[in-house]
C-alpha cells in the first residue's frame, strides 16, 4: 500500500486537464499546484532518509506496477499537448487564460515530457526509450537523450559539463551556456560514435540529424493540420519545459566540482557530487530525480529504489523551492554559496 503514494504523482497532469477543461482561473491550476501549493506542503511536510532494505531492491525492480506508473504519463502527455493545441488554435482565449494554460502546459512538458523520459531513457530496452524519445519530442529536445546519458553522466561536475553550473553562475546566464552546449556536445558525441562504428555523418545512421527531422516534422504537423497560433503554442510549451529542465539542472549540481587527480582526470563521480533533496512530496512528483546523488552513482538504479546517501550534499529545501529561489540570483547565492564551500571542502 505504501507504494500507492506514486499515484500522487498524477495530481500534476490531471490539474492540466483540469486546467484545459474550466480554463477561466482553472487555466492556472497547474501553475499554483506546482510553485505554490506544493511549496507551502513543503515547509511542514516530512522528509525521509528512509531507504528500501538491500534485499528487497531486486525484487522491486521488476514489479511491473512502477514501470506502469510511467506509461501511463506517455497518453497523459500528448492527451494534454494536443488539448492544448487545439485549445489555442480554436477556441476564444482571455489573455490571462492563454498565459495560464501555456504555462501550465510547459509545466507538463518539462515535468513529464522530459522528467519522466529521463527515467526511460536510462532503461535498456528499445521500448522504454522509444518512449522517451517520443516525449523529449514535445519539447523539441530530443538531443537531451544523447547528451545526457552519453556526456552530463560521464562529465558531471567539471568544466566540460554544460548542465553543471558554477559557483555564482546566476540561472539566468546559465540557460543560455546549457543549452547551446548541450546542443554541440550531442552533435559532437554522435559524430564520435558514427566514425567509431564506420558510419558516415550525413546519413541517417546519425540520431541527432533524424531527432531534426522528427522535430522539424512535428510542428510543421501542427501548422498545417491546426494552424499558426499552435504552432506558436508547440514552441512556447517546449520552451518552457526546457527552461524548467535547465532550472532543475541548475539546482542539482550548483557550485559542486570533481577534482582534478594527477593523472589530469577529473576524480570518479560520488554522492557527493549532486546536490540531494528528501522531501517526500518533491520526491513522488518528480518520480524520486531529488534523490540525485545515488541516481549519478549508478544511473542504471530505477527511481523506486534509490538511496538517500549520507555523504550527498542536501538541498535546503525541496525542488519546487528551490527552483523559485534560484530565479533570484543574490537570494540563492545566499542560500547555498556558503553551503556549497561546506560541501566542497
Amino acid at each position: 500500500m505504501r507504494d500507492l503514494k506514486y499515484l500522487i504523482a498524477y495530481l500534476l497532469p490531471l490539474s492540466a486537464l483540469l486546467a484545459l477543461s474550466w480554463r477561466g482561473p482553472w487555466a492556472w491550476s497547474t501553475v499554483v499546484l506546482s510553485f505554490g501549493i506544493l511549496p507551502l506542503l513543503e515547509l511542514w511536510a516530512p522528509q525521509s532518509t528512509k531507504n528500501i532494505a538491500p534485499e528487497l531492491e531486486a525484487s522491486r525492480t521488476k514489479r511491473r506496477f512502477f514501470d506502469v506508473l510511467l506509461y501511463l504519463n506517455f497518453p497523459l502527455l500528448f492527451l494534454i499537448v494536443f488539448g492544448y493545441l487545439y485549445t489555442v488554435q480554436n477556441l476564444p482565449l482571455q489573455g490571462s487564460e492563454w498565459l495560464g494554460l501555456t504555462l501550465s502546459t510547459g509545466i507538463v512538458v518539462g515535468a513529464i515530457g522530459i522528467n519522466v523520459a529521463h527515467e526511460l531513457g536510462h532503461r535498456h530496452r528499445a521500448f522504454e526509450q522509444g518512449l522517451s524519445k517520443w516525449m523529449l519530442l514535445t519539447a523539441l529536445y530530443q538531443h537531451f537523450f544523447i547528451e545526457h546519458n552519453r556526456g552530463h553522466h560521464k562529465n558531471v561536475a567539471t568544466d566540460l559539463d554544460p548542465a553543471s553550473a558554477r559557483l555564482g553562475e546566476p540561472v539566468f546566464t546559465f540557460w543560455l551556456r546549457s543549452i547551446s552546449g548541450s546542443w554541440r556536445s550531442a552533435w559532437r558525441l554522435e559524430r564520435e560514435r558514427l566514425q567509431h562504428t564506420g558510419k558516415h555523418f550525413w546519413s541517417l545512421h546519425n540520431e541527432m540529424l533524424r531527432f531534426q527531422l522528427w522535430q522539424a516534422g512535428w510542428l510543421l504537423a501542427i501548422y498545417f493540420i491546426l494552424g499558426v497560433k499552435a504552432l506558436a503554442g508547440a514552441l512556447l510549451i517546449a520552451l518552457i519545459g526546457v527552461l524548467l529542465l535547465e532550472t532543475i539542472n541548475y539546482i542539482e549540481h550548483y557550485g559542486l566540482r570533481r577534482q582534478v587527480l594527477p593523472s589530469g582526470r577529473a576524480e570518479p563521480v560520488s554522492p557527493a557530487h549532486s546536490w540531494n533533496s528528501n522531501h517526500e512530496l518533491g520526491r513522488i512528483f518528480l518520480y524520486e530525480l531529488t534523490r540525485h546523488s545515488d541516481h549519478h552513482y549508478k544511473a542504471t538504479r530505477q527511481y523506486q529504489i534509490l538511496r538517500h546517501l549520507d555523504e550527498s550534499p542536501q538541498l535546503p529545501f525541496g525542488y519546487p523551492t528551490s527552483l523559485l529561489l534560484a530565479l533570484v540570483p543574490p537570494l540563492w547565492f545566499k542560500l547555498m554559496n556558503k553551503r556549497t564551500v561546506s560541501a566542497s571542502a
